[in-house]
Protein backbone atom coordinates (compact mmCIF):
# COMPACT_ATOMS: atom_id res chain seq x y z
CA UNK A 1 0.00 0.00 0.00
CA UNK A 2 1.01 3.32 -0.72
CA UNK A 3 2.11 5.38 2.13
CA UNK A 4 0.62 8.76 1.56
CA UNK A 5 -2.48 6.97 0.09
CA UNK A 6 -4.96 4.12 1.19
CA UNK A 7 -5.28 2.69 -2.33
CA UNK A 8 -3.34 -0.64 -2.71
CA UNK A 9 -1.39 0.53 -6.05
CA UNK A 10 0.37 -1.77 -8.65
CA UNK A 11 2.89 -1.22 -10.91
CA UNK A 12 2.57 -0.60 -14.41
CA UNK A 13 2.65 -4.31 -16.09
CA UNK A 14 1.30 -7.37 -17.11
CA UNK A 15 0.33 -8.69 -13.97
CA UNK A 16 -1.88 -5.62 -13.35
CA UNK A 17 -3.86 -6.09 -16.32
CA UNK A 18 -3.89 -10.20 -16.20
CA UNK A 19 -5.28 -9.66 -12.50
CA UNK A 20 -7.93 -7.39 -13.80
CA UNK A 21 -8.94 -9.63 -17.12
CA UNK A 22 -9.43 -12.72 -14.54
CA UNK A 23 -11.03 -10.12 -12.18
CA UNK A 24 -12.96 -8.93 -14.77
CA UNK A 25 -12.94 -5.30 -13.76
CA UNK A 26 -11.30 -2.45 -15.05
CA UNK A 27 -8.06 -0.57 -14.52
CA UNK A 28 -7.58 2.69 -12.40
CA UNK A 29 -4.52 4.36 -13.75
CA UNK A 30 -3.18 7.47 -12.06
CA UNK A 31 -0.59 9.10 -14.02
CA UNK A 32 1.40 11.50 -11.76
CA UNK A 33 4.94 13.03 -11.25
CA UNK A 34 7.24 13.57 -8.34
CA UNK A 35 7.36 17.69 -9.23
CA UNK A 36 3.40 17.52 -9.51
CA UNK A 37 1.64 19.51 -6.91
CA UNK A 38 -1.65 18.35 -7.70
CA UNK A 39 -0.82 15.00 -7.47
CA UNK A 40 0.19 14.90 -4.22
CA UNK A 41 -2.87 17.16 -3.45
CA UNK A 42 -5.17 14.11 -4.75
CA UNK A 43 -2.94 11.78 -3.11
CA UNK A 44 -4.43 13.34 0.13
CA UNK A 45 -7.71 15.11 -0.61
CA UNK A 46 -8.84 12.12 -2.59
CA UNK A 47 -6.93 8.72 -2.57
CA UNK A 48 -6.59 8.89 1.08
CA UNK A 49 -10.31 9.02 1.73
CA UNK A 50 -11.01 5.25 3.37
CA UNK A 51 -14.78 5.01 1.69
CA UNK A 52 -13.23 5.97 -2.42
CA UNK A 53 -9.91 3.76 -1.16
CA UNK A 54 -12.26 1.26 -0.34
CA UNK A 55 -13.96 1.31 -3.22
CA UNK A 56 -11.16 1.82 -5.55
CA UNK A 57 -9.37 -1.37 -4.12
CA UNK A 58 -12.68 -3.44 -4.38
CA UNK A 59 -13.90 -2.66 -7.89
CA UNK A 60 -10.52 -1.59 -10.07
CA UNK A 61 -7.05 -2.65 -10.39
CA UNK A 62 -5.46 0.19 -9.08
CA UNK A 63 -1.67 1.13 -10.86
CA UNK A 64 0.09 4.32 -10.26
CA UNK A 65 2.93 5.13 -12.86
CA UNK A 66 5.56 7.99 -12.80
CA UNK A 67 5.48 9.96 -16.13
CA UNK A 68 9.10 10.80 -15.66
CA UNK A 69 10.05 7.39 -15.74
CA UNK A 70 7.40 5.90 -18.20
CA UNK A 71 7.19 8.38 -21.00
CA UNK A 72 5.36 6.19 -23.21
CA UNK A 73 2.90 5.17 -21.22
CA UNK A 74 2.37 9.40 -20.19
CA UNK A 75 1.99 9.85 -23.99
CA UNK A 76 -0.50 7.31 -24.43
CA UNK A 77 -2.83 7.87 -21.62
CA UNK A 78 -2.30 11.65 -20.92
CA UNK A 79 -5.63 13.43 -20.09
CA UNK A 80 -4.20 16.73 -20.96
CA UNK A 81 -2.28 17.09 -17.76
CA UNK A 82 -1.41 15.71 -14.61
CA UNK A 83 -2.49 14.22 -12.55
CA UNK A 84 -4.23 12.30 -15.03
CA UNK A 85 -7.28 9.77 -14.14
CA UNK A 86 -7.33 7.36 -16.21
CA UNK A 87 -10.20 4.05 -16.41
CA UNK A 88 -9.36 0.93 -18.61
CA UNK A 89 -10.47 -2.32 -20.04
CA UNK A 90 -8.21 -5.16 -19.41
CA UNK A 91 -7.21 -4.78 -22.99
CA UNK A 92 -5.24 -1.39 -22.10
CA UNK A 93 -7.71 0.61 -24.34
CA UNK A 94 -9.26 3.88 -22.71
CA UNK A 95 -13.14 3.76 -20.87
CA UNK A 96 -12.93 7.42 -19.62
CA UNK A 97 -10.34 9.63 -18.11
CA UNK A 98 -10.23 12.99 -16.18
CA UNK A 99 -7.70 15.04 -14.97
CA UNK A 100 -7.44 16.53 -11.26
CA UNK A 101 -10.89 14.60 -8.79
CA UNK A 102 -11.56 15.65 -5.68
CA UNK A 103 -13.22 13.24 -3.05
CA UNK A 104 -16.96 14.22 -4.34
CA UNK A 105 -15.70 13.84 -8.21
CA UNK A 106 -13.91 10.73 -7.50
CA UNK A 107 -17.10 8.70 -6.01
CA UNK A 108 -19.13 9.85 -9.26
CA UNK A 109 -16.68 8.95 -12.00
CA UNK A 110 -16.25 5.38 -9.83
CA UNK A 111 -19.97 4.89 -9.75
CA UNK A 112 -20.07 5.97 -13.52
CA UNK A 113 -17.57 3.65 -14.65
CA UNK A 114 -18.35 0.92 -12.63
CA UNK A 115 -21.87 0.70 -14.50
CA UNK A 116 -20.34 1.17 -17.58
CA UNK A 117 -18.40 -1.48 -16.83
CA UNK A 118 -21.23 -3.84 -16.12
CA UNK A 119 -23.57 -2.80 -18.87
CA UNK A 120 -20.91 -2.62 -21.85
CA UNK A 121 -17.78 -4.16 -20.42
CA UNK A 122 -15.02 -3.78 -23.15
CA UNK A 123 -17.48 -2.90 -25.63
CA UNK A 124 -17.44 0.79 -23.95
CA UNK A 125 -13.81 1.21 -24.55
CA UNK A 126 -11.80 3.11 -27.46
CA UNK A 127 -8.34 3.62 -28.79
CA UNK A 128 -7.18 7.07 -28.53
CA UNK A 129 -7.39 8.76 -32.07
CA UNK A 130 -3.87 9.42 -32.18
CA UNK A 131 -3.09 5.46 -31.82
CA UNK A 132 -6.19 4.77 -34.65
CA UNK A 133 -5.26 7.38 -37.33
CA UNK A 134 -3.22 6.62 -40.42
CA UNK A 135 -0.17 8.05 -40.96
CA UNK A 136 0.37 11.39 -41.06
CA UNK A 137 -0.62 13.21 -44.55
CA UNK A 138 2.60 13.64 -46.19
CA UNK A 139 3.29 16.69 -48.70
CA UNK A 140 5.97 18.75 -50.18
CA UNK A 141 9.25 21.41 -48.27
CA UNK A 142 8.02 24.49 -49.53
CA UNK A 143 8.78 27.94 -48.56
CA UNK A 144 5.45 28.31 -47.32
CA UNK A 145 5.89 26.11 -44.22
CA UNK A 146 7.93 29.09 -42.58
CA UNK A 147 6.20 31.64 -43.83
CA UNK A 148 2.83 29.75 -42.30
CA UNK A 149 4.34 29.26 -38.80
CA UNK A 150 5.38 33.39 -39.11
CA UNK A 151 1.63 34.16 -39.69
CA UNK A 152 0.96 31.52 -36.58
CA UNK A 153 2.94 33.33 -34.03
CA UNK A 154 1.77 36.76 -35.43
CA UNK A 155 -1.80 35.95 -34.81
CA UNK A 156 -1.07 34.73 -31.36
CA UNK A 157 1.43 37.15 -30.11
CA UNK A 158 0.44 38.81 -26.99
CA UNK A 159 1.15 42.08 -27.33
CA UNK A 160 0.05 43.70 -24.05
CA UNK A 161 1.74 40.54 -21.99
CA UNK A 162 4.06 39.14 -24.20
CA UNK A 163 4.35 35.76 -25.27
CA UNK A 164 1.91 33.36 -27.25
CA UNK A 165 -1.94 32.46 -26.69
CA UNK A 166 -3.97 33.68 -24.03
CA UNK A 167 -3.62 31.28 -21.15
CA UNK A 168 -2.19 29.54 -19.54
CA UNK A 169 1.66 30.76 -20.45
CA UNK A 170 4.23 28.85 -21.51
CA UNK A 171 7.91 29.31 -22.55
CA UNK A 172 7.74 27.75 -25.37
CA UNK A 173 11.67 28.21 -26.23
CA UNK A 174 11.52 26.90 -29.75
CA UNK A 175 9.12 29.55 -30.75
CA UNK A 176 11.03 32.21 -29.04
CA UNK A 177 14.64 30.71 -31.17
CA UNK A 178 12.41 30.61 -34.29
CA UNK A 179 10.86 33.91 -33.63
CA UNK A 180 14.06 35.30 -32.87
CA UNK A 181 15.59 35.16 -35.91
CA UNK A 182 12.42 36.22 -38.21
CA UNK A 183 10.89 38.91 -36.21
CA UNK A 184 12.27 40.11 -33.28
CA UNK A 185 9.66 42.54 -32.60
CA UNK A 186 7.97 39.79 -31.38
CA UNK A 187 10.60 37.88 -29.89
CA UNK A 188 12.32 40.19 -27.34
CA UNK A 189 9.34 40.98 -25.43
CA UNK A 190 8.45 37.56 -25.19
CA UNK A 191 12.11 36.30 -24.35
CA UNK A 192 11.30 39.91 -21.52
CA UNK A 193 8.14 38.45 -20.37
CA UNK A 194 9.79 34.59 -19.94
CA UNK A 195 12.46 36.53 -17.70
CA UNK A 196 10.51 38.42 -15.92
CA UNK A 197 7.81 36.33 -14.82
CA UNK A 198 9.06 32.60 -15.21
CA UNK A 199 12.63 33.41 -13.70
CA UNK A 200 13.21 32.24 -10.13
CA UNK A 201 15.13 35.55 -8.89
CA UNK A 202 15.97 33.86 -5.55
CA UNK A 203 17.21 30.55 -6.60
CA UNK A 204 17.43 31.29 -10.09
CA UNK A 205 16.22 28.14 -12.77
CA UNK A 206 12.83 28.80 -14.52
CA UNK A 207 9.08 27.95 -13.49
CA UNK A 208 7.33 26.10 -15.55
CA UNK A 209 4.48 27.75 -16.72
CA UNK A 210 1.63 30.50 -15.66
CA UNK A 211 -1.98 29.84 -15.60
CA UNK A 212 -3.06 33.04 -16.36
CA UNK A 213 -2.56 35.58 -19.64
CA UNK A 214 -0.56 38.29 -17.58
CA UNK A 215 1.59 35.56 -16.23
CA UNK A 216 0.29 35.23 -12.67
CA UNK A 217 -0.52 32.17 -10.97
CA UNK A 218 3.10 30.37 -11.23
CA UNK A 219 3.34 26.79 -11.59
CA UNK A 220 6.79 26.71 -9.54
CA UNK A 221 8.05 23.57 -10.50
CA UNK A 222 11.00 23.23 -12.30
CA UNK A 223 11.62 20.87 -14.32
CA UNK A 224 15.31 20.34 -16.02
CA UNK A 225 14.13 19.58 -19.31
CA UNK A 226 12.10 23.12 -19.72
CA UNK A 227 15.59 25.17 -18.02
CA UNK A 228 17.92 23.02 -20.22
CA UNK A 229 16.18 24.50 -23.37
CA UNK A 230 15.79 28.17 -21.81
CA UNK A 231 19.32 28.36 -21.11
CA UNK A 232 19.96 27.61 -24.74
CA UNK A 233 17.48 29.97 -25.95
CA UNK A 234 18.51 32.82 -23.86
CA UNK A 235 21.91 32.14 -24.98
CA UNK A 236 20.84 32.46 -28.27
CA UNK A 237 19.48 35.53 -27.52
CA UNK A 238 22.65 36.82 -25.64
CA UNK A 239 24.29 36.23 -28.71
CA UNK A 240 22.41 38.15 -31.48
CA UNK A 241 21.46 41.52 -29.02
CA UNK A 242 25.02 40.60 -27.00
CA UNK A 243 22.38 42.31 -24.19
CA UNK A 244 23.06 40.97 -20.76
CA UNK A 245 19.92 41.52 -20.26
CA UNK A 246 19.79 37.47 -22.06
CA UNK A 247 22.74 36.72 -20.88
CA UNK A 248 21.75 36.46 -16.95
CA UNK A 249 18.90 34.94 -17.01
CA UNK A 250 20.96 31.86 -18.82
CA UNK A 251 23.59 32.08 -16.39
CA UNK A 252 21.24 32.23 -13.25
CA UNK A 253 19.79 28.83 -14.61
CA UNK A 254 23.61 27.56 -14.93
CA UNK A 255 23.97 28.11 -11.52
CA UNK A 256 20.52 26.76 -10.58
CA UNK A 257 21.32 23.49 -12.50
CA UNK A 258 24.86 23.20 -11.55
CA UNK A 259 23.66 23.23 -8.02
CA UNK A 260 20.32 22.66 -6.65
CA UNK A 261 20.11 19.93 -9.58
CA UNK A 262 23.42 18.39 -9.66
CA UNK A 263 23.51 15.00 -8.74
CA UNK A 264 26.94 14.46 -7.49
CA UNK A 265 26.85 10.53 -6.78
CA UNK A 266 25.54 10.51 -10.72
CA UNK A 267 27.76 12.70 -11.73
CA UNK A 268 24.30 14.34 -14.11
CA UNK A 269 21.40 16.31 -13.24
CA UNK A 270 18.47 15.71 -11.02
CA UNK A 271 15.15 15.53 -12.90
CA UNK A 272 13.16 17.97 -11.36
CA UNK A 273 12.26 20.28 -8.06
CA UNK A 274 8.97 20.56 -6.91
CA UNK A 275 7.43 23.96 -5.20
CA UNK A 276 7.69 22.45 -1.86
CA UNK A 277 5.11 22.30 1.21
CA UNK A 278 2.97 25.44 1.22
CA UNK A 279 4.73 26.71 -2.28
CA UNK A 280 8.27 27.32 -0.59
CA UNK A 281 9.66 29.00 -3.67
CA UNK A 282 6.25 31.45 -3.41
CA UNK A 283 7.85 33.11 -0.01
CA UNK A 284 9.53 36.19 0.15
CA UNK A 285 13.65 36.10 0.46
CA UNK A 286 13.41 36.75 4.27
CA UNK A 287 10.76 33.76 4.65
CA UNK A 288 12.85 31.71 1.66
CA UNK A 289 16.36 31.67 3.53
CA UNK A 290 14.60 30.17 6.45
CA UNK A 291 12.48 27.62 4.82
CA UNK A 292 13.28 24.14 3.86
CA UNK A 293 14.36 23.47 0.78
CA UNK A 294 11.80 22.38 -1.54
CA UNK A 295 12.45 18.62 -2.76
CA UNK A 296 14.24 17.65 -5.86
CA UNK A 297 13.90 14.26 -8.01
CA UNK A 298 17.10 12.32 -8.14
CA UNK A 299 16.36 10.85 -10.65
CA UNK A 300 19.05 10.76 -13.94
CA UNK A 301 17.18 10.34 -17.29
CA UNK A 302 19.25 10.89 -20.70
CA UNK A 303 16.42 13.09 -22.63
CA UNK A 304 16.60 15.84 -19.83
CA UNK A 305 20.42 15.64 -19.37
CA UNK A 306 21.01 15.85 -23.09
CA UNK A 307 19.13 19.05 -23.15
CA UNK A 308 20.76 20.36 -20.26
CA UNK A 309 24.29 19.37 -21.96
CA UNK A 310 23.48 21.65 -25.47
CA UNK A 311 22.06 24.39 -22.95
CA UNK A 312 25.55 24.39 -21.12
CA UNK A 313 27.72 24.54 -24.03
CA UNK A 314 24.97 26.86 -26.18
CA UNK A 315 26.01 29.29 -23.26
CA UNK A 316 29.89 28.30 -22.96
CA UNK A 317 30.16 28.67 -26.78
CA UNK A 318 29.56 32.48 -26.66
CA UNK A 319 30.88 33.11 -23.01
CA UNK A 320 33.53 30.79 -22.65
CA UNK A 321 31.98 30.29 -19.22
CA UNK A 322 33.97 27.55 -17.24
CA UNK A 323 31.43 26.51 -15.08
CA UNK A 324 28.92 25.47 -17.65
CA UNK A 325 31.66 23.63 -19.54
CA UNK A 326 32.72 21.60 -16.74
CA UNK A 327 29.48 20.48 -15.76
CA UNK A 328 28.39 19.81 -19.14
CA UNK A 329 31.71 17.50 -20.20
CA UNK A 330 30.55 15.87 -17.01
CA UNK A 331 27.20 15.35 -17.86
CA UNK A 332 28.36 13.98 -20.98
CA UNK A 333 30.91 11.55 -19.64
CA UNK A 334 27.77 10.02 -17.71
CA UNK A 335 25.94 9.91 -20.66
CA UNK A 336 28.30 8.15 -22.88
CA UNK A 337 29.85 5.94 -20.29
CA UNK A 338 26.85 4.77 -18.73
CA UNK A 339 23.60 5.86 -20.83
CA UNK A 340 24.51 4.69 -24.05
CA UNK A 341 25.41 1.36 -25.76
CA UNK A 342 25.97 1.03 -29.06
CA UNK A 343 23.75 3.68 -30.43
CA UNK A 344 20.76 3.05 -28.44
CA UNK A 345 20.53 5.54 -25.08
CA UNK A 346 18.80 4.12 -21.87
CA UNK A 347 15.79 6.05 -20.60
CA UNK A 348 17.77 6.34 -17.89
CA UNK A 349 19.77 5.43 -14.61
CA UNK A 350 17.26 3.86 -12.37
CA UNK A 351 16.60 0.01 -13.12
CA UNK A 352 12.27 0.82 -13.13
CA UNK A 353 12.91 3.20 -16.21
CA UNK A 354 11.85 1.65 -20.09
CA UNK A 355 14.81 -0.67 -21.10
CA UNK A 356 13.33 0.20 -25.08
CA UNK A 357 15.20 2.69 -27.10
CA UNK A 358 12.92 5.98 -27.30
CA UNK A 359 12.51 8.12 -30.03
CA UNK A 360 13.41 11.72 -27.47
CA UNK A 361 16.01 10.15 -26.02
CA UNK A 362 17.94 9.50 -29.01
CA UNK A 363 17.12 12.87 -30.64
CA UNK A 364 18.05 14.52 -27.66
CA UNK A 365 21.31 12.82 -27.24
CA UNK A 366 21.96 13.05 -31.22
CA UNK A 367 21.74 17.05 -30.36
CA UNK A 368 24.13 17.02 -27.16
CA UNK A 369 26.15 14.86 -29.18
CA UNK A 370 26.58 16.98 -31.99
CA UNK A 371 26.52 20.69 -30.00
CA UNK A 372 29.73 18.78 -28.45
CA UNK A 373 31.39 17.90 -31.43
CA UNK A 374 30.57 21.29 -32.71
CA UNK A 375 32.44 22.77 -29.35
CA UNK A 376 34.06 20.80 -27.62
CA UNK A 377 35.81 17.78 -29.26
CA UNK A 378 35.12 16.05 -33.23
CA UNK A 379 35.53 12.87 -31.19
CA UNK A 380 32.30 12.22 -30.19
CA UNK A 381 30.97 12.39 -33.49
CA UNK A 382 31.45 8.45 -33.50
CA UNK A 383 28.72 8.59 -30.70
CA UNK A 384 27.04 10.73 -32.69
CA UNK A 385 26.92 8.55 -35.64
CA UNK A 386 26.15 5.31 -33.35
CA UNK A 387 23.06 7.19 -32.02
CA UNK A 388 21.47 8.25 -35.69
CA UNK A 389 22.45 4.86 -37.25
CA UNK A 390 20.56 2.90 -34.01
CA UNK A 391 17.66 4.77 -34.70
CA UNK A 392 17.12 4.46 -38.33
CA UNK A 393 17.83 0.68 -37.81
CA UNK A 394 15.04 0.20 -34.62
CA UNK A 395 12.87 3.21 -34.66
CA UNK A 396 12.40 3.87 -38.66
CA UNK A 397 8.93 3.02 -40.16
CA UNK A 398 7.85 3.96 -43.90
CA UNK A 399 9.14 7.61 -43.78
CA UNK A 400 9.07 8.62 -40.12
CA UNK A 401 10.06 7.17 -36.93
CA UNK A 402 8.00 5.92 -33.88
CA UNK A 403 8.27 6.44 -30.31
CA UNK A 404 9.87 3.41 -29.44
CA UNK A 405 9.66 -0.60 -29.85
CA UNK A 406 5.82 -1.31 -31.02
CA UNK A 407 5.61 -3.46 -28.31
CA UNK A 408 4.61 -3.25 -24.63
CA UNK A 409 2.13 -3.61 -22.16
CA UNK A 410 -1.15 -1.91 -22.53
CA UNK A 411 -1.30 0.71 -25.39
CA UNK A 412 2.08 0.60 -26.08
CA UNK A 413 2.05 -1.87 -28.71
CA UNK A 414 0.59 0.39 -30.67
CA UNK A 415 2.83 2.96 -32.95
CA UNK A 416 3.08 6.36 -32.28
CA UNK A 417 4.91 9.19 -34.28
CA UNK A 418 4.92 12.15 -32.18
CA UNK A 419 5.98 14.90 -34.28
CA UNK A 420 8.13 17.00 -32.05
CA UNK A 421 10.36 14.01 -31.53
CA UNK A 422 10.37 13.46 -34.99
CA UNK A 423 11.62 17.02 -36.05
CA UNK A 424 13.78 17.15 -33.35
CA UNK A 425 15.26 13.96 -34.73
CA UNK A 426 15.59 15.53 -38.12
CA UNK A 427 17.43 18.66 -37.31
CA UNK A 428 20.06 16.23 -35.55
CA UNK A 429 20.26 14.29 -39.07
CA UNK A 430 20.63 17.38 -40.31
CA UNK A 431 23.41 19.03 -38.25
CA UNK A 432 25.48 15.49 -38.27
CA UNK A 433 24.84 15.75 -41.91
CA UNK A 434 27.34 18.63 -41.97
CA UNK A 435 29.76 17.83 -39.83
CA UNK A 436 30.49 14.72 -41.14
CA UNK A 437 29.37 14.67 -44.67
CA UNK A 438 27.60 11.82 -44.91
CA UNK A 439 24.43 13.59 -47.45
CA UNK A 440 22.22 10.33 -46.39
CA UNK A 441 21.61 11.57 -43.02
CA UNK A 442 20.00 14.67 -44.71
CA UNK A 443 17.74 12.93 -46.72
CA UNK A 444 16.49 10.77 -43.76
CA UNK A 445 15.63 14.39 -42.43
CA UNK A 446 14.02 15.06 -45.68
CA UNK A 447 11.57 11.82 -45.73
CA UNK A 448 10.72 12.69 -42.07
CA UNK A 449 9.75 16.04 -42.39
CA UNK A 450 8.01 15.86 -45.99
CA UNK A 451 6.13 12.96 -44.01
CA UNK A 452 4.25 15.68 -41.93
CA UNK A 453 4.31 18.29 -44.32
CA UNK A 454 0.54 17.61 -45.31
CA UNK A 455 -0.54 18.73 -41.99
CA UNK A 456 1.72 21.66 -41.52
CA UNK A 457 -0.63 24.51 -41.75
CA UNK A 458 -1.97 23.21 -39.31
CA UNK A 459 1.40 23.08 -36.43
CA UNK A 460 0.96 25.57 -33.77
CA UNK A 461 3.54 27.76 -32.21
CA UNK A 462 4.39 24.97 -29.94
CA UNK A 463 5.52 23.01 -33.19
CA UNK A 464 7.46 26.19 -34.30
CA UNK A 465 10.89 23.69 -34.57
CA UNK A 466 9.24 22.39 -37.75
CA UNK A 467 9.23 25.78 -39.98
CA UNK A 468 12.91 25.78 -38.52
CA UNK A 469 14.06 22.65 -39.13
CA UNK A 470 12.05 23.30 -42.98
CA UNK A 471 13.79 26.44 -43.58
CA UNK A 472 17.43 24.62 -42.31
CA UNK A 473 16.91 22.09 -45.08
CA UNK A 474 15.59 23.90 -48.07
CA UNK A 475 17.96 26.74 -47.66
CA UNK A 476 20.88 25.27 -46.19
CA UNK A 477 22.03 26.14 -42.67
CA UNK A 478 25.17 28.70 -42.32
CA UNK A 479 28.17 26.07 -42.44
CA UNK A 480 31.63 27.53 -41.02
CA UNK A 481 34.37 25.02 -41.48
CA UNK A 482 37.51 25.88 -39.43
CA UNK A 483 40.93 24.15 -39.73
CA UNK A 484 41.53 24.56 -36.41
CA UNK A 485 41.22 22.78 -33.17
CA UNK A 486 38.37 23.30 -30.79
CA UNK A 487 39.18 26.69 -28.09
CA UNK A 488 41.33 27.93 -31.04
CA UNK A 489 40.97 31.85 -31.30
CA UNK A 490 39.35 31.29 -35.08
CA UNK A 491 36.93 28.23 -33.70
CA UNK A 492 35.40 30.81 -30.84
CA UNK A 493 34.84 33.45 -32.99
CA UNK A 494 32.95 31.16 -35.23
CA UNK A 495 31.16 29.84 -32.67
CA UNK A 496 30.14 33.49 -32.32
CA UNK A 497 28.90 34.60 -35.23
CA UNK A 498 25.44 35.92 -35.31
CA UNK A 499 23.69 33.25 -36.40
CA UNK A 500 22.30 31.14 -33.50
CA UNK A 501 21.12 28.30 -36.61
CA UNK A 502 24.87 27.98 -37.97
CA UNK A 503 26.79 24.73 -37.95
CA UNK A 504 30.44 25.18 -36.91
CA UNK A 505 32.79 22.28 -38.14
CA UNK A 506 36.13 22.57 -36.22
CA UNK A 507 39.21 20.18 -37.22
CA UNK A 508 38.16 20.82 -41.04
CA UNK A 509 40.21 19.37 -44.34
CA UNK A 510 41.00 23.32 -44.80
CA UNK A 511 44.76 24.76 -44.94
CA UNK A 512 45.21 24.56 -41.00
CA UNK A 513 44.60 27.55 -39.34
CA UNK A 514 42.05 29.10 -41.74
CA UNK A 515 38.02 29.13 -42.10
CA UNK A 516 35.41 28.63 -44.64
CA UNK A 517 32.02 29.83 -44.92
CA UNK A 518 29.36 28.20 -46.89
CA UNK A 519 25.44 28.54 -47.55
CA UNK A 520 23.91 26.21 -49.84
CA UNK A 521 25.97 26.65 -53.16
CA UNK A 522 27.67 29.75 -51.56
CA UNK A 523 31.67 29.30 -50.30
CA UNK A 524 33.64 32.13 -49.14
CA UNK A 525 37.21 32.36 -49.73
CA UNK A 526 39.92 31.74 -47.14
CA UNK A 527 39.73 33.55 -43.82
CA UNK A 528 42.55 33.09 -41.31
CA UNK A 529 41.32 36.03 -38.54
CA UNK A 530 38.06 36.58 -36.69
CA UNK A 531 37.47 40.12 -38.30
CA UNK A 532 38.20 37.96 -41.61
CA UNK A 533 35.83 35.65 -40.58
CA UNK A 534 32.88 38.12 -40.31
CA UNK A 535 33.59 39.39 -43.41
CA UNK A 536 33.20 36.42 -45.13
CA UNK A 537 30.32 35.40 -42.55
CA UNK A 538 28.32 38.99 -44.34
CA UNK A 539 29.36 38.35 -47.69
CA UNK A 540 28.07 34.84 -47.60
CA UNK A 541 24.32 36.29 -46.34
CA UNK A 542 24.46 39.12 -48.31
Amino acid sequence: MNETTRVEWREWGQDAFDEASAEDVPVLLSLTATWCDHCHEMDAETYAEPRIAANVNDSFVPVRVDVDRHPRVRDRYNMGGFPSTVFLAPNGEVLTGAGYLGPDGMRQVLDSVRTMWQTKGDGAARVPRPLREDNPPAGELTAEIEQGMIGHLTDTYDETAGGWGESPKFPLPDALEFALKRDRQMALPSYDAVGANLLDEYDGGFYRFATERDWSGLQREKLLDSNGALVRAFANAYLLTGKDEYREPAERTVEYLTTTLWNDEAEAFANSQAPGEDDAHGLDATDRATADEPPVDGGVFAGPNALAIEGLLTYYAYTDDERARQYAERALETLRGDLLDDGVVAHGLAADGDAAPLLANQARALAALTTAASTLETDVLADATAVADATIDRLHDEDSFLDGPAAGVGLCDRPLRPLDSNVAFADGLLELAVLTGEDRYREFARETLEAFAGASDRFGVQIARYATVVSRLLEGPLVIRVAADPGSDLHRAALRMADHEKVVVPDAALETGTAQVERGDRVSASAETPNELSERVRTVLD
